[in-house]
């Protein structure tokens, strides 16, 4: 490949639209520089003008749901609305262009933000020390075992503790994050009460138990009222508890993981902490570690002059703050550079517009709405555990799809008609034709109202006209798919328009 050399002006050639100029000479064409394989084939571009292409984009993004224009319930993922004032302070200047290597000494308001950060969310869930280090839920989870199994290494147990036992009614990702970290899986069934039974749980605790997962409120939506007495049971077999963050924005300020005897935990900012989130990505995970698994997070942590005491928080003024590398016992960097920093500075600002009294009025908000709106439709449709639920509820289409062939996802469909994105279908597996409904705190009683009136019409007509329901959407821009087909045959292939569809 030729080398360009350092003067020569990295612009190309416009071809006919292009015009010399002394001042900007143009590079070389491409071919010059660039090996036959990685050039494009000829390929003729449309020549549109610049508000025909801005029409057309927009067009496009109008058929795309998204939290701006509708409703979003889907339960387990908290789509809150996302602040803009969060946009506008991760995009300062001084923050969006600061480089990834600039020494500490020319990054102390980044660091003091990431400090800040973390011990916010040390103060309000209850633990030692956060890291901001993974970049998603998952990936999170995976850190946090990853942690448990360097510390049962330094007290030379790694080699029993080989166990992770997960309820059925945990986050999904826990079986999957376990078992790429090495570990066997022990799962738990639920029992009538929609909780982990404390019997079966010591049952199944022994020598070769690592870690507890769990999610509280799991994912039924319901609290698990024993959650203590399961704690101590791990923990009196030298195992750990990890509780899955995502969940906590039913009960942020009101409860603390660490207060009910979790060890490790995970946060998802883009859930509880309004970043927006979807499309697969950009995440932000931190893990929040009691006080003996502090050195095994991963680096670097912040470092402070002066830091403040474990679970307290502490504003930075006055305060210099550097990056720390030099942590024998952590598990190494999971992400590169500062992780998604953008994110960090969103959940700062969030946590400040709210303030702690305001981030607790969140969680209790998320409970009312969730409650308001299972209480105005548990009449035409089952909830499987009928009480008062946290942040979402599930509902069961089972006895409906028996009477008229309607199912949970001709419901959800149905919803799309009217504007709504669908609840989340089919999970938690362990209630037949689920519904999982998440409102959040960010909606209005008239959405909620609406939302109710329209879930209750589509019931209505289920039962006088079912096929009307199992043929919707029939107003979205793509209708009823095949979703076996879909599933087991994808096509992922652009394929250029034909001359009659171009016509």
């Amino acid at each position: 490949m030729q080398q360009l050399a350092f003067d020569t002006p990295l612009i190309f050639d416009l071809g006919q639209r292009g015009r010399a100029n002394k001042y900007l000479p143009s590079a070389p064409p491409p071919d010059e520089f660039l090996p036959a394989d990685m050039l494009r084939a000829d390929l003729p571009l449309p020549d549109n003008t610049e508000l025909d292409v801005n029409r057309h984009f927009t067009r496009l993004s109008q058929k795309t749901f998204a939290i701006d224009l509708g409703f979003y319930p889907l339960g387990s993922c908290t789509m809150k609305y996302n602040p803009r004032i969060n946009d506008a302070m991760a995009n300062l200047p001084a923050l969006r262009n600061l480089h990834p290597f600039a020494p500490d000494e020319l990054a102390q308001g980044a660091l003091a933000i990431m400090w800040e950060l973390e011990r916010s969310l040390a103060s309000l869930f209850g633990m030692a020390a956060f890291s901001l280090n993974p970049a998603a839920g998952a990936h999170a989870e995976l850190t946090a075992l990853l942690i448990a199994k360097a510390y049962f290494k330094k007290i030379g147990a790694a080699a029993t503790r080989r166990t992770v036992i997960v309820p059925d009614t945990a986050h999904g990702t826990n079986p999957a994050s376990a078992a790429m970290v090495g570990y066997r899986v022990v799962s738990l069934k639920s029992d009538s009460r929609g909780r982990v039974s404390v019997d079966e749980i010591k049952a199944a605790i022994g020598p070769d138990t690592a870690v507890c997962m769990m999610t509280n409120p799991n994912t039924l939506g319901l609290f698990e009222d024993h959650i203590k007495e399961i704690a101590d049971a791990v923990h009196a077999a030298g195992g750990l508890m990890y509780y899955d963050g995502a969940n906590a924005n039913a009960l942020m300020g009101n409860a603390r993981p660490g207060d009910m005897g979790f060890d490790l935990m995970h946060l998802n900012l883009h859930k509880t902490f309004s970043i927006p989130h979807g499309g697969g990505g950009a995440g932000a995970g931190p893990v929040g570690v009691a006080e003996h698994l502090v050195p095994f997070l991963p680096t670097p942590v912040v470092r402070c002059n002066e830091s403040a005491g474990a679970g307290g928080w502490e504003p930075s003024e006055g305060k210099t703050f550097g990056l720390d590398f030099d942590r024998p016992d952590a598990i190494g960097s999971m992400r590169s550079f500062w992780s998604n920093f953008a994110h960090m500075v969103r959940a700062l600002a969030y946590v400040y517009a709210n303030g702690f009294a305001g981030l607790t009025m969140v969680s209790k908000l998320a409970v009312l709405n969730a409650n308001y709106i299972r209480a105005s439709i548990n009449d035409i449709i089952d909830t499987p555990y009928d009480e008062n639920c946290r942040h979402e509820f599930v509902a069961s289409a089972q006895a409906l799809k028996r009477e008229t062939g309607v199912r949970a996802l001709d419901i959800g469909k149905a919803l799309l008609d009217r504007g709504y994105h669908a609840p989340t279908v089919y999970f938690p597996l362990l209630v037949p034709e689920c519904l999982m409904i998440e409102p959040t705190e960010t909606e209005s009683k008239e959405t909620l109202d609406a939302f109710i009136a329209d879930f209750r019409a589509i019931i209505a007509t289920a039962r006088i006209a079912p096929e009307a329901i199992m043929e919707a959407p029939v107003n979205t821009v793509v209708g009823r798919i095949d979703e076996t087909r879909a599933a087991r045959h994808p096509d992922l292939r652009w394929h250029p328009p034909t001359a009659a569809a171009a016509g």
